[in-house]
């Protein structure tokens, strides 16, 4: 049972979460769906169509999720998934994979981001607060995909970097 609609992934199904540097404009976000589906249709483990899907939000980030209940995934198809996304980056104009990378919601509500240091100057400067909220693309399960991707600073990992940053 390969592609599935993405809710219908059971909330344990595990998810890699990918945020692109800069926005997505229409084209370009149809182009990333257009190829990951395709991959997608495409993904096995061990010549088994894994039970996939994606999610896409804020024109930023990507989420593929498969249910290991199923089929598991490898370390072969997962790395087949980023060589992939990483191919991509050169059409899109924007990193999609790699670390480094922290994403807020800005006053207005707008998703941005910054690198680490980026992100602690905005801290000091008191853009970003305990209420900030933040993304966290470290989750590892559909269910907090749903649930807990998104959330205030404070009740983030996120946090310790607010402690760290006001405390220098």
């Amino acid at each position: 049972m390969p592609h599935v609609d993405f809710e219908s992934l059971p909330p344990n199904a595990r998810v890699w979460v990918f945020g692109a540097g800069d926005v997505l404009d229409d084209v370009h976000s149809k182009q990333l769906l257009s190829i990951v589906d395709e991959h997608l249709s495409q993904w096995r483990a061990h010549g088994i169509p894994l039970q996939c899907s994606r999610d896409f939000r804020d024109n930023r980030f990507l989420a593929v999720g498969v249910d290991e209940a199923a089929t598991g995934a490898s370390g072969c198809s997962i790395d087949g998934l980023f060589r992939t996304l990483t191919a991509m980056q050169t059409l899109l104009g924007t990193s999609l994979v790699g670390g480094g990378i922290m994403f807020y919601r800005d006053a207005n509500g707008i998703v941005q981001c910054a690198d680490r240091s980026g992100f602690v100057d905005l801290v000091r400067a008191g853009t970003i607060t305990a209420d900030t909220h933040v993304f966290d693309l470290t989750i590892d399960t559909v269910g907090r995909w749903r649930d807990g991707f998104e959330k205030r600073a404070a009740e983030s990992w996120h946090a310790r970097v607010l402690k760290s940053a006001l405390s220098t």
